[in-house]
């Protein structure tokens, strides 16, 4: 597999320190009353706002393995940025602008004040692809530097690194529903590297060895076929065989998606949920869990799909307890959206730095790691299909995450299952696609 590449633009370390205490209170920077952030902007990408602590003068730099913000940029991106023909009175910048008090505004009146700026050129050489230190350490953004607005002695701390960040570009050729080719693309080129195979049939996960997974809850009553498929939907099953036909993973519906009581929609109280199996490497009809993705309809009339992604620990089924929570978004189910999973942008109970978070081994001798400080970041996205509309999901994995065909090919079930929620979520008022409605027998 080849990939594809793209470079990380890391920014982090971050630090505020003013030398004299006296400026800093004329300043109004107070620790315990003026929160301090910064914006950090990049042409062409979206603003990236985040908390910049107060440091004591006599207090020690700030931890280089704490990433603040990441940008990510593709070939066509980089030569946008580079191409004279854009910035005609100036080069293109990264800015680090740094304000106190709050953010947004109140009564269109913003309460924030101008503390300083830093900012770096981009330069060719962030396309050469090597690992290159552009900043690290101390730097003054007060009266005197050259953007400086705030108080003399106001410093930033900051680390700013660009690396080579190359990614796996995946693609269904098709809706997983309908049991499509999984292909890879490079460039202009699309080969055929997995294939897709999803069922309906409950007895599947016997003939797969998925006997020891959570079943499905029943529904009790006399209901007729019909009827239970308009009360819940269950059963389902994502397996995804490499090339030579074997079973490399699989995503098991095993929490059946049921609406809330006294409505048509699935709620957050009680999602449903898919378990993310790998082959064990002890058997062949044996798995093991990977991860568990739970799925529901947000309240109100804008008709948000919400998604929550955790990794599950040895031993476990994938509990709410039992795993450590990844990614966690909500999806316009009218537009469509990206589900991510990037340890700078979702930091569980929204703890300031990256957390040490590591996935099961994968099967074999193969294994690779999630969130880790020294290689936190983007992990993988796909692209989400809106409702009523066939899916055929794009997924961008980096590479440092895959170091054989399971380690990918689970991240390509999790996929198919994100892609899935949005049918198994929509309203049950709603008549299902046919490709959901198939007997048992014909699954």
């Amino acid at each position: 597999m080849d990939p594809r590449a793209f470079v990380r633009v890391s920014i982090g370390a971050l630090g505020l320190r003013i030398a004299v205490a006296s400026k800093a209170a004329r300043a109004g920077v107070h620790a315990s009353s003026s929160p301090c952030f910064c914006e950090i902007r990049l042409p062409y990408f979206s603003t990236q706002t985040v908390p910049v602590p107060l440091i004591s003068p006599k207090s020690a730099a700030p931890n280089h393995r704490n990433i603040a913000a990441c940008f990510y940029l593709d070939e066509p991106a980089l030569l946008k940025l580079l191409s004279p023909s854009w910035f005609r009175s100036a080069p293109p910048r990264l800015e680090v602008v740094v304000f106190t008090g709050l953010q947004g505004s109140c009564c269109g009146v913003s309460e924030r004040k101008l503390l300083g700026t830093f900012s770096l050129p981009v330069s060719l050489e962030w396309a050469e692809g090597k690992t290159i230190q552009l900043h690290a350490g101390w730097t003054s953004i007060g009266q005197g530097s050259s953007k400086g607005g705030g108080p003399a002695g106001a410093e930033l701390h900051l680390n700013v690194k660009v690396e080579a960040d190359p990614r796996y570009i995946f693609q269904f050729d098709g809706d997983p529903a309908l049991s499509p080719q999984v292909l890879q693309i490079q460039g202009s080129l699309k080969q055929p590297i997995f294939s897709c195979k999803f069922s309906r049939d409950r007895g599947s996960r016997l003939r797969f060895g998925l006997a020891d997974t959570p079943r499905a809850n029943s529904w009790a009553g006399p209901f007729s076929e019909k009827e239970k498929e308009r009360k819940e939907r269950k059963g389902w099953l994502v397996m995804i065989h490499d090339l030579s036909g074997s079973p490399v993973a699989a995503a098991s519906m095993v929490t059946p998606f049921v609406p809330s009581t006294g409505s048509d929609k699935v709620s957050r109280s009680n999602p449903g949920a898919w378990l993310i199996l790998r082959p064990d490497p002890s058997g062949v009809d044996s798995w093991q869990p990977w991860g568990r993705l739970e799925a529901w309809r947000e309240r109100g009339k804008w008709g948000l799909l919400g998604l929550r992604f955790q990794l599950v620990g040895e031993g476990g089924l994938g509990g709410i307890g039992n795993g450590i929570v990844v990614s966690e978004c909500v999806i316009n189910c009218k537009k469509g959206g990206e589900f991510l999973i990037d340890t700078v942008r979702f930091r569980p109970g929204n703890s300031p730095a990256i957390s040490p978070v590591e996935s099961p081994h994968s099967s074999g001798d193969c294994s690779f790691n999630l969130g880790l400080p020294a290689v936190g970041g983007f992990v993988m996205n796909c692209n989400v299909h809106a409702d009523g509309k066939k899916g055929r999901p794009l997924v961008q994995l980096a590479m440092r995450h895959v170091t054989c065909v399971e380690d990918a090919a689970v991240f390509l079930a999790l996929s198919a299952a994100v892609d899935l929620s949005i049918d198994a979520c929509q309203p049950f008022s709603r008549k299902m696609r046919k490709e959901f409605l198939r007997s048992e027998s014909s699954s």
